[in-house]
Parts: structure tokens; sequence; C-alpha cells
């Protein structure tokens, strides 16, 4: 699926089975709490923090697709076109970060 066909499906699901978008003030809360899902499973999974029982179970994939998905419930709500910012942000780290990584002795 593309972003744009991502960006469409998501529309229709919100306008026929959601009924209507949340506020965005909303979508940026629960955006926040999907973050922070992925962010304790991460935390617990391949960090230092020990995993509980009830987290052994967690989709890390099924939590990033939650984010996916009220990131681009907000796109459709502010009309940003994914697909075309995505191509500009891919090009401006290739303009800006050209040979930043290359230079970076740490990363050697």
């Amino acid at each position: 699926m593309t972003i744009e066909a991502a960006q469409r499906t998501v529309d229709e699901w919100i306008k026929t089975v959601g009924v209507r978008y949340f506020s965005e003030l909303t979508n940026m809360a629960i955006l926040t709490e999907e973050v922070g899902e992925v962010a304790r499973i991460m935390a617990r999974r391949y960090g230092e923090q020990s995993e509980k029982e009830s987290d052994k179970h967690k989709d890390l994939g099924d939590e990033m697709a939650d984010v996916l998905w009220v990131l681009i419930c907000l796109a459709n709500q502010t009309g940003v076109d994914l697909t075309e910012a995505f191509r500009k942000n891919l090009e401006k780290k290739n303009i800006r970060d050209a040979t930043r990584h290359l230079d970076n002795e740490k990363l050697r």
C-alpha cells in the first residue's frame, strides 16, 4: 500500500466506521500515548528494563501501526500530503546530510 492509499483508506474508514475524526488536539494526545506504548516495548524488550509478564506478548508492529494510523489521521485533518512531505524530507536530508554521517568518527 502506498502512503497516498493509506491516507485515503484511513479517511474512508473514519468517515464510515469512525463517524468523524477526533479533534486535532485529541489526536495529538492519542499519538503521544501510542508512541509511549512503542517506547515501553522498546525499553523493556531491547533496553535495560525488565519486561513485565503482561508486556511479553505485546505486538511491536501493531503498536507501530497504531502510531502510523494516528499520524495519518493528523495529516488528513491538517491537509498534509504525506507522500509529498516525505519526498521533500528525503531531499532535505540528502542535501543537508550528504557527508555528515560519513564524516562522523562516532559511527565508524
